[in-house]
């Protein structure tokens, strides 16, 4: 019990190991794992028909220009190296009438709004949302289409930055090294800026953005190095593979591709939430036994987890902690100051937030 107790004390004293421990904790208390597999059903479910939709929409404009049109899918469909190249060879553009049309598409952007209201539930939850504070239906739907066309948006963007890459490519080894540097540089600070924009339009809570940037640079460098991942995967194992193995490969690597890249998604939300609401240091044990002596970061974490369930605005909710049976003594911090401040995180919701 006393190397526990020396490294909970060190753990608290240090930032570098007591934030990680803290995020780490929060992700298991929040069940984000299983939120990550939420999101990856519904994202599965959703992927296809978007981009079933972004190429049909892609073929139909741009069927006077073969050229460009095969460039410009390209660069799309390899924002998603599992499976772009097999939509972008077996697909073409719409034919119909304009009402089977409008009616598919339709349909597809409502498929698509799974993906969205599942991101929704699970940032409420993590950023400690009450339920009473969150969006009714219809308006939960709305922000689900505002969240689709921001990603509509982010692909249009990053398309565009992977056309200038291909374009570059004609002017020599040298410079095309250089574009595609600035091209990586380019899709890292997009992509954070897209997880700082879902993050303020799906959760009701607003975390001071100062605290934020940080993590959402480091999860558009790991979504960068997911999409990097997925190609060599999909050039280097799929590759020369039987039809039967290669589809169950391309679905597997899907599902895998999806779960990673919703775990990044998460991952960066908890680390954003455990420093906006100040939920750090943690006790070292608290997750395994009643016997401790709970820290200021575990009473504002318990509080906002049973605040968090309050149904309506006039349902009050108190939590009070009793003494913990037959635990050591607490490990002496010193009292946690600095940039870290941020709202209290005691599940009480700003009204208008």
């Amino acid at each position: 019990m006393d190397v526990l107790a020396r490294l909970d004390r060190y753990q608290r004293r240090h930032r570098w190991a007591g934030l990680p421990l803290a995020v780490a904790y929060k992700f298991y208390d929040d069940q984000a794992a299983y939120l990550a597999a939420l999101l990856t059903y519904y994202g599965f479910i959703s992927l296809f028909p978007l981009l079933l939709l972004l190429v049909a929409l892609l073929g139909t404009v741009l069927s006077d220009n073969p050229q460009v049109q095969q460039s410009v899918l390209n660069s799309a469909l390899s924002e998603f190296p599992v499976i772009g190249d097999q939509l972008g060879h077996n697909l073409h553009s719409f034919h119909g009438s304009a009402a089977a049309v409008a009616v598919g598409v339709a349909g597809s952007v409502y498929g698509a709004l799974g993906v969205a209201q599942a991101a929704q539930h699970a940032l409420n939850k993590i950023f400690a949302v009450p339920r009473h504070a969150r969006p009714d239906p219809l308006r939960s739907r709305l922000k689900g289409l505002k969240f689709l066309a921001l990603l509509a948006l982010g692909l249009c963007v990053t398309t565009a930055l992977s056309s200038a890459e291909s374009a570059a490519s004609v002017f020599g080894t040298r410079p095309a090294g250089g574009v595609r540097v600035a091209v990586a540089l380019a899709a890292v600070a997009l992509n954070s800026l897209l997880l700082l924009l879902s993050y303020r339009l799906l959760s009701r809570r607003r975390m001071p953005l100062r605290l934020m940037y940080g993590a959402a640079l480091g999860g558009a460098c790991a979504w960068q190095v997911l999409q990097w991942g997925g190609s060599y995967y999909v050039g280097n194992v799929l590759r020369g593979t039987t039809a039967t193995y290669g589809m169950f490969g391309i679905v597997l690597g899907l599902l895998a591709w999806l779960y990673l890249g919703s775990l990044v998604y998460l991952v960066t939300a908890e680390i954003s939430a455990v420093r906006c609401l100040r939920l750090w240091p943690r006790s070292l044990l608290s997750p395994f036994t009643d016997r401790v002596h709970l820290s200021p970061g575990d009473l504002r974490a318990y509080r906002s987890y049973a605040a968090t369930e309050s149904y309506k605005g006039f349902q009050k909710v108190t939590v009070h902690f009793d003494a913990p049976p037959h635990a050591p003594s607490p490990p002496t911090a010193p009292p946690h100051t600095g940039p870290d401040d941020g709202p209290d995180g005691d599940g009480r919701f700003p009204p208008g937030g």
